[in-house]
């Protein structure tokens, strides 16, 4: 048996999805940039997908800027804040995603200051802190913090810190890749000045997402040579992705309520089997707590020694089951989770992590089947 339970990672494609580009890839072939009927169409598709993508965040088509996915996004939004908006300190958490660490890390290369929030061992924001690096100086700042954790499933109230960040003159961006498709945001009531998503975390196709950039950002091309999307990133946009992407994203909201509803009771489930298998089973995070993290994800750190969780790994790779493997330090030449080593109690960080994610696509027999691997291997390796 085979189960997929890595979907923070990636998401299986939805088959009506499947469709939409197949029949685009068939049958609109047009360059979008041409002005000829077949360029007309695909123009056609990709502005009436740029439309329906906005509607779902109560935002102007405009401001909806197609991108090959979240990590071209996030590197184009803080690079282009601090090159063409004139920012000089960036303030972000130790949590965030690689791809913001590493594009911070580049940035403060080139003379930008850098302030790290402290979060708690739920990956929960110092709010407090945040103010006080906001009014620390007088510096242009831009402050980055990802819309749900991918590693923890801590869930950010961004309008909370966007209304902060307004108050004090600086700028907003949020990685939302894991939130966008999970959770309604309205970008008319929530003041962020820049946001990142990926089709491919909502059932849509890898290789697309898109950048919401507020009007009039002043954000120069980050990508130079035609003037596909409003100038900022040139280059043949792939219809079919864009295509595929609105579709996931209008299904995974016309579904909501009805798939979220059943991915927290699958949550709870496992949850309630890890308790019953490991009572010392540790939930990393907040991920535990249904209201204060994502329902789509548990991140377990199980009470198996250190030197069995590469067996672990092993064992539950050959008996079928995905799922994000982790620790929060380093064993061997393997680094730590960097977002784990920050919330894991310190008694606890020898042990492995194991992080499961939901999609509508699981059921509980597959959570069944989890649970006696994990039992088969507690019995026959763990002493």
């Amino acid at each position: 048996m085979q189960v997929y339970f890595d979907n923070a990672a990636t998401t299986p494609i939805r088959p009506e999805v499947v469709d939409v580009m197949h029949q685009v890839l068939l049958e609109n072939y047009g360059n979008p940039s041409s002005t000829h009927a077949f360029g007309r169409t695909a123009r056609t598709q990709i502005e009436t997908a740029r439309k329906s993508i906005a509607a779902q965040f109560n935002c102007k088509a405009q401001e909806i800027i197609f991108t090959s996915g979240g990590t071209e996004s996030d590197n184009m939004l803080l690079r282009c804040a601090v090159e063409d908006l004139g920012v000089t300190t960036l303030i972000t958490t130790k949590i965030e995603h690689h791809a913001i660490l590493h594009a911070v890390d580049f940035l403060a290369t080139k003379g930008c200051a850098v302030v790290y929030i402290p979060v708690n061992q739920e990956g929960q924001l110092d709010f407090d802190a945040l103010e006080q690096a906001l009014t620390a100086d007088d510096s242009k700042k831009l402050v980055t913090l990802m819309h749900v954790n991918n590693e923890i499933g801590t869930i950010l109230d961004l309008k909370q810190v966007a209304v902060l960040c307004q108050r004090h003159a600086a700028l907003f961006h949020s990685d939302a890749v894991q939130g966008v498709g999970h959770y309604e945001l309205d970008l008319s009531d929530v003041p962020i000045d820049f946001l990142s998503a990926a089709a491919h975390k909502f059932h849509g196709p890898k290789g697309v997402g898109f950048s919401f950039v507020r009007s009039n950002s002043g954000l120069n091309p980050f990508i130079l040579g035609g003037s596909q999307e409003r100038g900022l990133r040139a280059g043949t946009e792939s219809v079919h992705n864009i295509m595929g992407m609105a579709k996931a994203l209008e299904i995974s909201y016309a579904k909501l309520e009805e798939e979220r509803n059943y991915i927290k009771d699958l949550k709870a489930y496992a949850q309630k089997r890890f308790i019953a298998l490991f009572p010392e089973v540790h939930f990393n995070g907040c991920c535990g707590n249904e209201d204060k993290s994502t329902y789509t994800l548990l991140n377990v750190c199980l009470p198996v020694p250190a030197d069995k969780a590469g067996l672990l790994d092993f064992h539950l790779d050959l008996k079928g089951v995905a799922c994000s493997k982790g620790s929060a330090c380093q064993s061997g030449s393997t680094a730590g989770s960097h977002v784990l080593h920050e919330v894991v109690p310190q008694e606890l960080k020898s042990r492995p992590s194991l992080r499961f994610s939901f999609s509508s696509f699981n059921t509980r027999a597959e959570i069944d089947y989890l649970m006696d691997v994990l039992a088969e291997f507690s019995l026959t390796t763990v002493s």
